[in-house]
């Protein structure tokens, strides 16, 4: 069996930070363009000829500019998005002083997690096994929970 002869590869001259920036500088290509036709009627056409020729730009661009305005996302959307403001409070409104931390209980019937014992909330005792499949030893458990439980 021949020996195998070492290669040495001739030593990089720049530091360990230049050949790292090297390698970012490397041109990020544009996603590829993808083909397709549509079916305009009379007047889309004719607006789109009009904008087109308005901008001094090819039908195609002007369509693809309409799309950009569309996808951008507004400067407002996080300063006056309803879904982030905060919930108007109603002072008429009773809820469950342990919906916070008991919500699944309250909304799809699940078994507490915590419960108030002595004015405190602590972990509910853990279900027994049966608990699902054996209704005697649901209610059991349930019953003992409403007993311990000093939100009613």
């Amino acid at each position: 069996m021949k020996d195998r002869k070492k290669v040495q590869y001739p030593r990089h001259k720049g530091s360990a930070a230049q050949l790292k920036e090297s390698a970012v500088i490397d041109k990020v290509e544009p996603p590829p363009m993808v083909r397709m036709q549509i079916y305009l009627n009379k007047n889309e056409y004719d607006f789109l000829q009009q904008e087109s020729s308005r901008r001094d730009e090819a039908m195609a661009a002007v369509i693809r500019s309409f799309i950009d305005e569309k996808m951008k996302i507004p400067d407002d959307a996080w300063t006056k998005n309803p879904m982030l403001q905060s919930t108007p409070r109603d002072p008429n409104w009773k809820g469950h002083e342990d919906g916070g931390i008991n919500h699944d209980h309250y909304l799809c019937g699940c078994p507490k997690k915590w419960i108030k014992v002595r004015g405190e909330y602590v972990e509910a005792p853990p279900l027994p096994e049966d608990y699902y499949s054996n209704r005697a030893s649901g209610d059991a458990y349930d019953k003992m929970i409403r007993d311990l439980d000093e939100t009613k």
